[in-house]
């Protein structure tokens, strides 16, 4: 890939994921109009409906459609819902699930359609290395979008309404620099077949790159619990939903782009394994937000390195586990399963929380965190009987 081409991608990566980041503000959106956390999860279960669209299209055109395209066209999707829920308001007939399921559709299409454009343009070798930094830029933004948001809304003082017009125009911004990634940077050679990805997952489920396809699932249930309702986990105490978003984007990238090449060094299964420990703990500090806004930091820091860091180690796993012919099959899975986690616990997470109580809905996602660790640590223990009967097999 040339590296020229690399600031169009990340810089269209980071507004892009700052259109996704903007999700995070929803449940900000209905309280201003009236509504409730029952209204945010509706509205993120219309954007799983779209992502669950949009995913399998690239899965499906991506032989055809080079998917740094795709991707541009993907955030101009985002851009529209956006629009839509400016200028449509929180109570208008329907418009805010039309506006979901865009947003969703468009945020689909770019999450697998972006890793997948950069995938195709580097090396097995240089694979981790180049997933760690796209993630980098893309946590920028998807942590990074609500403090800025949150500082529009309440330093400038402009409306939420203005604010997703922003949004909005961010993506459109994002939708050219992807077009011109894709121009300067020409990926695979195409062809005039479809990529049946959904009936290669008998395949992909007797491979070892069905574990982490079920760990992203599981991370990102606990990623989209603690982003999505950070806003209401915080309501009274003295914390600041924008403090959690500043630190949890600060730790996020800085670890990324400071520690990218040393951890492709490291043993990757003993890394995850401490990674989602911290991630573990993590989740469990927020049970002390009640007692001091610092559990709030320290929960912050702990899931951004955990989570932030375990996210690119186990999608690399997703790729360089499988066969060249069925990787992007896999990328497909290892998105649709993300996309079940980040839309589908948000949806059945706000009734948690208005009807069971923050507490419980910690419990769900400290189980969803330990959950995947157990996973990693299987990964480890096959790993460590496959060198043993190796050593055996030398002598």
């Amino acid at each position: 890939m040339r590296q020229s081409a690399a600031p169009f991608l990340f810089t269209g990566t980071m507004l892009a994921a700052a259109g996704y980041g903007a999700t995070f503000l929803l449940s900000a959106y209905y309280r201003a109009h009236g509504g409730s956390d029952v209204d945010t999860g509706l509205t993120l279960g219309a954007a799983m409906a779209g992502t669950f669209t949009g995913v399998p299209l690239v899965g499906w055109l991506s032989g055809r459609i080079d998917a740094a395209r795709m991707s541009a066209i993907a955030c101009a999707a985002v851009a529209l819902g956006f629009l839509l829920l400016a200028f449509a308001g929180a109570r208008s007939l329907g418009l805010p699930l039309v506006s979901g399921f865009l947003i969703g559709l468009g945020w689909g299409m770019f999450y697998i359609g972006a890793p997948m454009a950069l995938s195709e343009r580097v090396s097995d070798a240089d694979r981790g290395f180049w997933f760690t930094r796209f993630g980098a830029f893309q946590m920028a933004g998807i942590g990074g979008g609500p403090v800025v948001l949150n500082l529009v809304l309440t330093q400038a003082g402009f409306s939420v309404g203005t604010t997703f017009t922003l949004v909005g125009a961010a993506c459109l911004v994002a939708c050219v620099l992807l077009w011109i990634f894709g121009s300067m940077a020409p990926g695979v050679a195409r062809t005039a077949t479809f990529r049946p990805w959904v009936r290669d997952i008998g395949v992909i489920a007797r491979s070892a790159s069905i574990r982490p396809i079920l760990m992203v699932a599981l991370g990102a249930c606990v990623f989209s619990g603690l982003l999505t309702f950070q806003s209401s986990l915080v309501e009274g105490t003295t914390a600041t939903a924008s403090t959690f978003f500043a630190v949890y984007a600060i730790t996020v990238v800085a670890a990324r782009l400071a520690l990218a090449r040393l951890l492709a060094t490291l043993p990757q299964t003993q890394l995850a394994c401490a990674l989602l420990t911290s991630m573990c703990l993590g989740v469990a500090a927020m049970f002390g937000i009640g007692i001091h806004p610092a559990f709030q930091i320290l929960s912050a820091i702990l899931t951004g390195i955990g989570y932030g860091l375990v996210y690119s180690v186990i999608q690399t796993w997703a790729v360089n586990d499988t066969e060249a012919r069925y990787r992007h099959a896999a990328l497909t899975w290892f998105a649709m399963s993300y996309f079940v986690g980040i839309f589908g616990f948000p949806a059945v997470g706000g009734w948690v929380l208005v009807h069971l109580g923050r507490d419980i809905f910690l419990f769900i996602m400290l189980a969803a965190a330990l959950a995947e660790l157990a996973i990693a640590v299987s990964i480890g223990g096959k790993v460590n009987a496959s060198k043993r009967e190796m050593r055996r097999a030398r002598s």
